[in-house]
């Protein structure tokens, strides 16, 4: 199963203005995702650029839901609190 994930920070200005704070969360962040492409899980993830408020996108390749939701609910910026994630059924066209 794949899915696609977009990850919603707590404000539009997060990629220019995060505090030290939330710069240190989101480089677990980067960590726990870049272990998910290693792994084979994670098939692209990264920042997105957008003019009207960036956000992260993620796509993966996956057992079931429940390992959808496990990767989600151990995601350092959800389980602080400090990013949301939207999770959208896909189907991925990869090499």
């Amino acid at each position: 199963m794949n899915f696609f994930i977009k990850l919603i920070p707590p404000r539009s200005t997060f990629q220019q203005d995060m505090s030290d704070a939330e710069r240190a969360v989101m480089l677990e962040h980067v960590e726990y995702w870049g272990k998910l492409l290693s792994k084979g899980t994670a098939i692209v993830y990264g920042p997105v650029f957008d003019p009207s408020g960036g956000y992260g996108i993620g796509v993966v390749d996956v057992d079931n839901e429940a390992e959808m939701f496990f990767i989600r609910d151990n995601d350092p910026t959800v389980l602080n609190g400090m990013n949301k994630m939207e999770i959208h059924p896909m189907r991925a066209v990869y090499k």
